[in-house]
């Protein structure tokens, strides 16, 4: 089976500083190296925010949020087409956020996150504040990709936005992905990446099309701190999973969320 694939959950780097491997002594990533990764996995397009590993992750700074929502745009500039940034907002900064969103609508990107809280600071998503940022990005038919902690909170944020196209990164391990087959009944707008673990779990991938549809499943790998030939690999030799069902994972249901 030959098919395109969207990676719906990568944190790309401009620079070493936000490189996010775990072993990237090892890895000697460049921007180009990128590419070349992907490319071989035939990987057409990839999603997701630039992100930093702090020394102190506890910090509200919305400058370094700035920064990285600008990395974001630069490595738009660099790679073209085949990176769809997405960008960070803050519950601690609400108007900074909001002119975060008017200003990335603006340039056309549709792609809040992924969002991932510890680094940035903040830990609640069921706060008011973050419901008044959920609500603006409804008005800009933005989606919205969160890193999956809190099952409880998050069973809040998606029952009170059911207008809010979520994505959540990481099936997790069994209690955890029990809950998102749970969640997806009470949002037609909630779609699970595969990032993370679960995947590696025989017989996941089937449960979750048996009880939801492919149709809400998206391929993502969280390069760089996964490699992604285990995830393509994960989905692609599964014999469990039909070859249409593989296609939409793959890249038609990236392209039909993000209007591709």
């Amino acid at each position: 089976m030959t098919t395109e694939i969207i990676d719906f959950h990568t944190h790309p780097f401009y620079d070493n500083e936000s490189n996010i491997c775990a072993h990237k002594e090892y890895c000697n990533m460049s921007i180009n190296d990128t590419t070349d990764v992907f490319k071989k996995l035939n990987v057409t397009k990839i999603c997701g925010s630039v992100v930093s590993l702090r020394d102190e992750p506890n910090r509200n700074n919305w400058d370094e949020i700035k920064k990285n929502n600008n990395k974001a745009l630069l490595l738009k500039e660099i790679y073209g087409d085949f990176y769809i940034p997405g960008f960070h907002i803050h519950p601690s900064y609400p108007e900074e956020s909001i002119a975060e969103i008017n200003r990335m609508d603006k340039l056309g990107i549709k792609l809040i996150g992924e969002l991932v809280p510890y680094l940035d600071g903040w830990n609640d998503y069921s706060s008011y504040e973050f419901s008044f940022l959920l609500d603006e990005a409804a008005k800009h038919n933005m989606i919205v990709s969160f890193h999956t902690e809190d099952n409880d909170q998050v069973d809040e944020m998606v029952k009170n936005h059911k207008d809010v196209i979520f994505v959540a990164a990481h099936p997790g391990e069994y209690t955890d992905f029990m809950r998102h087959v749970e969640r997806m009944k009470l949002s037609e707008n909630y779609y699970l990446d595969l990032s993370g673990y679960g995947i590696f779990r025989y017989g996941m991938l089937r449960h979750a099309i048996d009880s939801f549809g492919a149709e809400r499943i998206l391929f993502g790998s969280d390069y760089p701190t996964c490699n992604p030939g285990m995830y393509v690999g994960g989905v692609l030799f599964d014999k469990l999973i039909k070859d249409s069902e593989k296609e939409k994972i793959f890249s038609l249901n990236a392209k039909r969320l993000l209007g591709l």
